[in-house]
């Protein structure tokens, strides 16, 4: 069952880290949003616990971390939710790039589009 979690974090030193942490929330979960520079959606199948002992093992002892499970309403001031899926394999970028060339292959999904949140 899929799970929507918040994920934020206070890095020590996010010069060292912070794409790095980025990378492992993004693949965490089927889809993610990212509404502020340190404040993350994921929806998953996996625990809390699992998606801490992932990310614990990045981060340094200095660190912050908040996990919890939310419902899918939100208040949004300034900023907007836009779900991303994860990349699938067999989609070409073209290289050493994460731009994938348009028209973008169709791929066959069941899913509907994610829609967006908007502010209130």
């Amino acid at each position: 069952m899929l799970r929507t979690y918040l994920i934020s974090y206070d890095l020590a030193k996010p010069h060292l880290i912070k794409h790095v942490v980025a990378q492992a929330i993004m693949a965490a979960g089927q889809s993610w949003a990212r509404p502020l520079e340190q404040t993350w959606y994921v929806r998953t199948e996996e625990s809390e616990e699992a998606l801490e002992a992932k990310l614990t093992r990045i981060l340094d002892s200095e660190d912050g971390l908040l996990i919890q499970r939310v419902k899918e309403e939100a208040i949004l001031t300034n900023t907007s939710v836009r779900w991303f899926k994860r990349r699938q394999a067999g989609v070409e970028t073209g290289g050493d790039t994460n731009v994938i060339a348009f028209p973008m292959p169709q791929l066959a999904t069941d899913e509907p589009e994610l829609p967006f949140a908007e502010a209130c």
